[in-house]
């Protein structure tokens, strides 16, 4: 291909329950113009079991759905995955890195694979400094500083370190229904609410239901909106699980803010939890304005797929 060619370029964002593959063309100025996008299915963590599988099909699936919007199936010149669960200079890095050169058929120098939260930073403040929050069946925070250091609060896993998320938000409604059920808290609608939506009728089913091999955190998180609705209508006990999560997400960004010395910084709030669960959010702008009184929430410039695009432009610079 001459070097004055456009050449198709994707970038990947890759979450547990969905993968969204965006192709652009790589002008030679350094331009990149969207050409088309695709979704496929999502991941789970590279070490868990079927991890790599998944993974795999994840890229291709995605891929393939987003080829689908071209006219023609020019080779991918490079490529960037922002994917759930990967952890800069781990083992899992370097076997995603792996696995994605073969299932894209690309030379390792020609992929970059790292966590979906840094390819969000990115996309949502470029190469400028700012603070990232995301909560959706999980969450994290991360930012940058304007020499490029970075610093990232939570994101330790569902068994360690959910507070913020929606797994979380369901989680504790779930628990604060079975303390209402033997009698350690007085009755309210949530209860009802929440086993309506899993199918339960008693705390038995309820136990049985949030053991059973396929819940997992997604089966708490889509608990979440039942928590919400209930917050909306003034529910007692499911304000007081929101406002938990939410203080959670604005003590990650004051944790993040302080590592890196940024005492006035922009804040991106993303992720479904925050986008879709109305009382989450305003729990957060209230939260972090008593944490962080001169933050301020901006609207991303740009997504996950944006950054990853980014990075896999910047992947051709450096060839």
């Amino acid at each position: 291909m001459s070097a004055t060619a456009s050449r198709l370029i994707a970038g990947f964002d890759a979450g547990q329950t969905h993968t969204s593959c965006r192709l652009a063309w790589l002008e030679p100025d350094g331009s990149t113009r969207v050409a088309a996008t695709g979704v496929g299915s999502g991941v789970s963590h590279l070490a868990a079991p079927h991890g790599e599988r998944r993974f795999t099909a994840a890229l291709t699936s995605s891929l393939e759905a987003a080829l689908a919007g071209l006219d023609s199936r020019p080779p991918l010149a490079a490529a960037a995955i922002g994917a759930s669960g990967i952890e800069q200079g781990s083992p899992v890095q370097a076997l995603g890195q792996a696995l994605a050169a073969a299932a894209l058929e690309l030379p390792p120098e020609r992929v970059a694979v790292d966590g979906d939260e840094r390819t969000a930073l990115r996309g949502a403040f470029g190469d400028g400094a700012g603070i990232l929050v995301i909560s959706g069946t999980g969450c994290i925070a991360l930012g940058r500083d304007a020499a490029g250091a970075s610093h990232r609060c939570g994101g330790w896993g569902w068994l360690l370190d959910g507070a913020g998320s929606a797994m979380d938000i369901g989680r504790d409604g779930l628990a604060v229904s079975v303390q209402m059920a033997d009698g350690r808290l007085k009755a309210s609608p949530l209860q009802a609410a929440l086993w309506e939506a899993l199918g339960s009728q008693s705390a038995q089913e309820v136990k049985a239901a949030v053991v059973a091999a396929d819940f997992g955190p997604a089966g708490f998180a889509r608990l979440a909106p039942v928590v919400n609705r209930l917050a909306a209508a003034g529910d007692g006990q499911a304000r007081a699980v929101i406002e938990r999560s939410a203080q959670a997400l604005a003590a990650m960004v004051r944790g993040v803010a302080n590592s890196l010395a940024l005492s006035a910084p922009p804040v991106c709030g993303v992720g479904g939890a925050l986008q879709h669960l109305d009382q989450l959010q305003l729990g957060f702008a209230a939260a972090l304005a008593s944490e962080l009184p001169a933050a301020r929430i901006v609207a991303p410039a740009g997504d996950a797929s944006a950054g990853a695009l980014a990075m896999a432009a910047e992947l051709l610079a450096r060839a």
